[in-house]
């Protein structure tokens, strides 16, 4: 038994699911920018939890933490009313050069 929160069903899963990808993929190109990136590292869509991290260029950004909770997680939390909690962070796996691209919108090819 789930408890907490009330139990979803694979058709409601699956479309706030849906609902989430779709919206950090709104989201993407303000952060790809600035050089960053925005990507969903965990989801439990019945509970109402999401985990996004900051990549690239934002690794080196003063008001990253800032993007993360003033803007990331207010957005999601307006236009998803059953997301309940954001979490997240900075990674700076992004290679610098390839983060610049992406603000430039520039291809980074994969070898």
């Amino acid at each position: 038994m789930v408890v907490g929160h009330a139990r979803i069903d694979d058709g409601e899963r699956a479309s706030r699911l849906g609902q989430l990808q779709s919206l950090l993929e709104l989201m993407r190109p303000a952060v790809q920018a600035d050089g960053g990136d925005l990507v969903l590292v965990a989801a439990d869509v019945e509970a109402g939890t999401v985990e996004v991290q900051l990549q690239g260029a934002c690794s080196s950004c003063a008001i990253s933490s800032a993007t993360l909770q003033g803007g990331v997680e207010r957005i999601l939390k307006e236009r998803l009313p059953w997301i309940t909690e954001v979490s997240g962070g900075v990674t700076e796996d992004t290679d610098f050069y390839e983060s610049a691209a992406l603000g430039q919108g520039g291809y980074v090819p994969r070898f």
